[in-house]
């Protein structure tokens, strides 16, 4: 059997100051191109070490209405995550809870 290998490119324009301007991605096996994002949140576990390692960026014209949203949406994200992999029913309710008491305290439900 082959091994099968699936790349995912991230590329940060930079302004003089190296603070973010441009974010893009490409994700071939995911049919994205050069998409521009306007955030990234990315996290590594480093198992010898037993730490996150993460970089998180956003262009300096990102809103932050967007980013409350964008926020949002990714810890609700990990909710779904943190349920598929390890099934724990308890605690992902209380994640959700969490991600309820956010959105309303942001205004962000309607």
């Amino acid at each position: 059997m082959a091994n099968l290998k699936s790349t995912i490119e991230l590329t940060v324009e930079l302004d003089d100051n190296r603070i973010p301007e441009k974010l893009t991605w490409t994700a071939d096996d995911g049919g994205i191109n050069n998409e521009e994002a306007k955030a990234m949140l990315l996290s590594v576990w480093d198992s010898k070490a037993q730490e996150t390692l993460r970089i998180d960026l956003w262009t300096k014209d990102m809103p932050v209405d967007e980013m409350k949203l964008f926020f949002h949406q990714t810890l609700v994200a990990m909710s779904d995550t943190f349920n598929r992999a390890t099934q724990d029913e308890k605690m992902t309710a209380t994640m959700k809870d969490f991600c309820d008491y956010f959105a309303e305290k942001l205004e962000l439900k309607k």
